[in-house]
């Protein structure tokens, strides 16, 4: 599969897409498309045609898992390896995450200066 670089990043507080973005971009050199919703994220995910799709659990609307649930829908993203980022990391509900399909759970809140490693670690495992 190649190197990461192309990362669909679905947040839908400002302040946190902000340091994740420039921890992903700047410290880590990937390429990020930010979307504050799911609805947006299921907008914009076919034609970005991200490798690695990082998704907030928390959030109005759509929450995280059923956004990825959604964009499995699309057959260019149903093998796309997903992690969440949440405050939410008791073992049960790290393993429900992992049942949905995620390779790894964040927990919130992220050291900005470990977070791409974290991430790129986590995919390097998957594929």
């Amino acid at each position: 599969m190649g190197t990461l670089d192309r990362i669909l990043y679905v947040e839908d507080e400002p302040d946190i897409q902000a340091v994740a973005s420039i921890a992903l971009e700047a410290v880590g050199g990937f390429t990020v498309k930010v979307c504050s919703s799911g609805q947006e994220a299921l907008d914009s995910a076919r034609a970005f045609a991200p490798e690695l799709i990082l998704l907030d659990v928390m959030m109005p609307g759509m929450d995280g898992p059923t956004t990825l649930m959604e964009l499995r829908k699309f057959t260019e993203l149903a093998k796309t390896p997903a992690m969440f980022m949440t405050a939410k990391v008791q073992p049960q509900e790290i393993q429900y995450f992992k049942s949905l399909g995620a390779i790894e759970v964040i927990p919130k809140p992220f050291d900005p200066m470990t977070l791409a490693q974290t991430i790129r670690d986590a995919w390097a495992r998957s594929i």
